[in-house]
């Protein structure tokens, strides 16, 4: 089986090619490759594979060639992965299996179509607006600090820090707790502190984020259009651009009328085959 390893601000997968949909791919293989002690470690595994091989993705093969088969660290499929969709568009991009014309590559994924650009060495993902349905709270510890539930194709509960509680001290050792009957099937959380203003943008906001089904991670892609979002709206704005400090790095959300741009890095990092395991 062969692999390559990539990140996007740290946020790092592990990506098989399987375009035929032949790899018998289970939650406990995930979980294997995932292990940063006894796999190859990543915070997901971005399956490669045509979209009309794939159960899920068939229906969108008139639209995208290729889907995106999402899997959390833990074994758990996944919706959508922002800076998941920015690699494997680069992992698309440097292996041939999609020509760099000039326009947006189009990726199935199980939360629909989403379309992605080269942006000088960056890449770029145009996604659904995130779509800000309600107040939540998480509980931290001690702490009960009220959010903002928001869906970016997946599910996220945003909390801006109150003042005298500091980021980086939060422990995100645990996962946060929530309300199950908001998110029935469970939620990323992100925490956010305001920072000083980055020229060309309209916010420039701090993010930690606690992903569902990886534990803590140094980037998360749809939660920094989640964060993105709230911080327009909180300064009355309904587009707009937003910087987002996240522990692996700065990543850029622009908000439109009907769209939402996620721009940062995303590196390939090394290819390899797996070992067969041995008993």
């Amino acid at each position: 089986m062969e692999f390559t390893k990539g990140h996007g601000t740290g946020n790092d997968f592990v990506i098989l090619p399987d375009p035929d949909g032949a790899l018998d791919l289970t939650p406990g293989l995930v979980a294997a490759l995932c292990d940063r002690r006894r796999g190859l470690g990543g915070d997901g595994v971005l399956r490669v594979v045509r979209a009309a091989k794939h159960p899920e993705g068939v229906g969108q093969a008139a639209e995208a060639e290729w889907f995106m088969d999402y899997w959390n660290a833990d074994g758990s499929p996944a919706e959508m992965c922002g800076n998941g969709v920015r690699v494997f568009v680069r992992y698309l991009l440097d292996t041939g299996l999609t020509a760099p014309t000039g326009e947006t590559v189009p990726v199935a994924t199980r939360a629909g179509i989403v379309r992605a650009r080269l942006d000088g060495d960056q890449v770029a993902v145009e996604m659904r607006r995130p779509r800000l349905f309600g107040a939540a709270t998480a509980t931290l510890g001690g702490l009960s600090l009220p959010g903002t539930a928001v869906d970016v194709g997946n599910p996220h509960l945003v909390c801006a820090l109150p003042a005298g509680l500091d980021l980086p001290g939060l422990d995100l050792t645990r996962a946060p707790g929530f309300d199950e009957t908001v998110f029935p099937t469970g939620t990323n959380v992100e925490f956010t502190s305001s920072a000083d203003p980055v020229a060309g943008t309209d916010a420039h906001v701090l993010m930690r984020v606690y992903e569902r089904g990886s534990a803590e991670t140094l980037s998360c892609g749809t939660g920094a259009c989640a964060v993105g979002a709230v911080a327009l709206r909180d300064i009355g704005l309904d587009t707009g651009t937003v910087a987002v400090d996240v522990p692996g790095g700065r990543l850029t959300i622009r908000i439109t009328e009907d769209s939402c741009w996620l721009t940062g890095p995303a590196v390939l990092v090394a290819t390899g085959t797996l070992v067969p395991a041995t008993s």
